[in-house]
């Protein structure tokens, strides 16, 4: 029998990124409670897959029970979602990253997730690329290591509207953010589908060099600790060539994953291993990281253990927030030095 699926948010990751992955796994996930507080939206969303609309997250849960919940609302509630649903009894939670926006919201998490023994997978595709998890399962250099993530891409909407037919509310006019707080974003919304990478090479960080936000949306963010340097470069909102590609250099080997943009099903990363005498490469494989962290959490929920507990989440969303703490501070030091 298909396990019973509600979305807690309509937006662009439910339709663009969720409901095409589920559709793959039709046989085993059904989508039946769709929640927005935009209720038109939820609606339109629903209506073609024969769900139930609702304008929050305790009438999604009061309805028939979900089995699984699917936590894509903003990142200022994720925490609280995440509660609500441990609370409510579900068995399963895939949450959008991060799980939190601040280390109290993560301890609220952390005793939510393990009082009551939900599975939670938490929806970071690259962590299980399976080129990447090949590639980076073969690489054997001991380091010192220098890390550079570089993302180059159009706008979201241009990749949403290949993923689907999109049904998009009324615009609102964003609230320009500080540079501050756009630098801490870029690493909490898009530099964190990395970092778990990047922590396996550079567990701590000591300094941060250099940091900046870059127009109309990106940042450039170096970094440093005992065991190598970091480079994380972000540009996003022109029209040039899609680029997302994670290098990392040891002493005598290289591994390289170009993945796929974000929102695109297109199979997995090629990933490539560079030997002094060898050249080793891996995908593009049919399964992308979407399905497989649909895969991932279905495996849970039949009992095997996870790739990632609990722990480890929290872990990386912890360095995920030293490095946006030491950037912020590189920021407002060249800034008061001008």
């Amino acid at each position: 029998m298909a396990l019973k699926v509600g979305l807690l948010g309509a937006g662009a990751v439910a339709q663009a990124i969720h409901l095409p992955t589920l559709a793959r796994l039709a046989d085993r996930v059904r989508v039946t409670e769709m929640m927005d507080v935009d209720l038109a939206l939820a609606a339109a969303v629903a209506a073609p897959l024969g769900a139930r609309a609702s304008g929050s997250v305790p009438e999604l849960l009061a309805g028939d029970g979900v089995d699984i919940a699917v936590i894509c609302s903003p990142d200022r509630f994720h925490a609280e979602h995440i509660e609500a649903c441990c609370v409510a009894g579900v068995r399963g939670i895939l949450a959008e990253k991060p799980l939190a926006t601040s280390r109290a919201e993560a301890e609220r998490v952390r005793s939510a997730v393990t009082a009551s023994g939900v599975a939670l997978v938490l929806g970071a595709m690259h962590t299980f690329d399976p080129a990447w998890l090949a590639a980076s399962a073969a690489f054997t250099d001991r380091g010192p290591f220098h890390v550079r993530s570089a993302i180059y891409l159009p706008a979201n909407a241009h990749f949403e509207d290949m993923a689907t037919t999109m049904v998009r509310p009324a615009p609102t006019p964003p609230r320009p953010p500080s540079a501050a707080e756009a630098l801490r974003g870029g690493v909490l919304g898009l530099a964190v589908h990395d970092l778990p990478l990047v922590r396996r090479f550079l567990p701590r960080f000591d300094r941060v060099d250099v940091a900046a936000r870059l127009d109309p949306w990106g940042y450039v963010i170096t970094a440093a600790g005992p065991d190598g340097t970091v480079e994380l470069l972000a540009r996003t909102g022109g029209t040039w060539q899609p680029d997302w590609t994670l290098t990392v250099w040891g002493l005598d080997a290289e591994l390289e994953a170009a993945f796929p943009p974000s929102y695109v099903h297109a199979g997995s990363a090629v990933a490539a291993l560079r030997e002094p005498r060898h050249r080793t490469t891996w995908g593009p494989y049919p399964t992308d990281g979407y399905l497989a962290e649909w895969q991932e959490l279905l495996a849970v929920l039949g009992g095997a253990p996870p790739r990632y507990p609990l722990g480890v989440l929290l872990e990386d969303l912890d360095y995920a927030f030293t490095l946006s703490e030491l950037a912020v501070g590189a920021l407002t030091r060249a800034v008061d030095a001008a």
